[in-house]
């Protein structure tokens, strides 16, 4: 897992598109598994200052992967994908967001004693399919990817811009990570309704030592989903942001929280 003179590896892919790059050398060594619509940069922010080799998965669909084919889509389908790379990698920890959370705990209920650490940010659903709030979101986001031909991306622009916290900078993000969801709408249609279990008892033998991250006003993660998923995983460390998106505007605490939780 050494890593070259600028610290990391070069890319290495799957049949299904998906890649994965490593940062850093040596052990432990954590994967890193981005949400949905993620830029490279968001992929990345996870990893930072975790010591040992840092692998970060790129989902097809995203940054250089190729598209996914038809039906790609599923929890079931992105977790096999995470469980080879985290086997091929021989990853011994993992971080996820959102869609890599939910893949990520159900490669936890199937393998329960897989990864020794386990930090599932934003989850969006356990055992049930997000609510119809937030479902909501995403039929405006897929119009509004329909219409990004016609439009030049202007309705979609306007639709991710207003989910964010007031006052962030965020930069060219809202450029980048339209540019990324209009690569996705099939996800976009598929996995709201999709949950990664079907009994959220299937996790009550999980063995790995879990820190789950929640915001309070993110319209895309309902907070009483962290909640769930803490409760349910055995001895799971709950910690809540009081933010819209705490991957943009609570990065530093973020970035304490997991350094500390993974680097002790």
């Amino acid at each position: 897992m050494a890593g070259d003179a600028a610290g990391t590896t070069g890319a290495a892919e799957l049949p299904s598109g998906a890649r994965w790059r490593t940062y850093g050398s040596g052990g432990p060594v954590t994967l890193v598994v981005h949400g949905l619509g993620a830029t490279e940069g968001e992929a990345r922010i996870p990893a930072s200052g975790l010591r040992g080799s840092r692998v970060v998965l790129t989902l097809p669909g995203h940054g250089a992967a190729a598209d996914p084919v038809d039906g790609y889509w599923s929890y079931e389908r992105v977790a096999s994908d995470v469980l080879e790379v985290a086997d091929r990698v021989d990853a011994e920890r993992a971080v996820g967001v959102s869609l890599g959370a939910g893949a990520l705990t159900r490669v936890a209920a199937g393998h329960p004693e897989r990864f020794e650490r386990l930090a599932l940010l934003l989850p969006a659903a356990v055992d049930q399919p997000r609510g119809p709030e937030v479902t909501g979101v995403f039929d405006r986001l897929v119009d509004a990817v329909a219409a990004a031909e016609a439009d030049g991306g202007a309705s979609l622009r306007e639709v991710v811009g207003s989910g964010l916290p007031d006052g962030a900078d965020v930069g060219e993000y809202v450029e980048q990570r339209a540019a990324t969801l209009r690569r996705l709408e099939p996800a976009l249609r598929a996995l709201p309704r999709q949950a990664p279990l079907t009994d959220g008892a299937e996790l009550s033998a999980v063995g790995s030592s879990a820190l789950v991250v929640g915001a309070t006003a993110d319209p895309l993660h309902e907070s009483a989903v962290a909640e769930r998923l803490a409760a349910l995983l055995p001895g799971a460390r709950l910690e809540m942001f009081d933010s819209a998106a705490p991957m943009l505007d609570r990065r530093a605490a973020l970035r304490r929280l997991l350094t500390g939780f993974f680097n002790d």
